[in-house]
């Protein structure tokens, strides 16, 4: 009967994923390695420095997260020079339309281009 109770308690522990881990309280995370054969001075670590060592032993990889692309294409100064000509045609178009809300957004737009020249002029 105990040796049932222990495999299930093995199972529940094998279980424990990557995430999971993250999710502790450095109280926990201390408990469990504890338990770990050749692990001393635990209550001096730091979380990850406890995890690290708890995924270790188990086996877990820890995984970095995936960077997202920009969506911004890279432009040269010449298209964004364009691009900066076509929306002061747009912001022309909205003064004359009395459109407060589209002329705080085609001002950001173009402010934010000339950012990026400016960046490209430097390197």
């Amino acid at each position: 009967m105990e040796e049932e109770i222990k495999k299930v308690e093995g199972q529940e522990e094998a279980e424990v994923s990557a995430k999971a881990l993250n999710k502790m309280t450095v109280k926990d995370l201390r408990e469990i390695a504890k338990e770990i054969p050749g692990v001393t001075g635990v209550h001096a670590m730091k979380k990850e420095e406890v995890l690290a060592i708890i995924k270790e032993y188990r086996g877990i990889k820890d995984e970095e997260p995936v960077k997202k692309a920009k969506k911004l294409a890279v432009m040269n100064k010449m298209e964004l020079k364009a691009e900066i000509a076509r929306l002061r045609q747009a912001r022309e178009e909205a003064l004359e339309n009395k459109d407060r809300e589209a002329l705080n957004v085609l001002r950001r737009r173009i402010n934010r281009l000339k950012k990026r020249i400016r960046k490209i002029a430097a390197a």
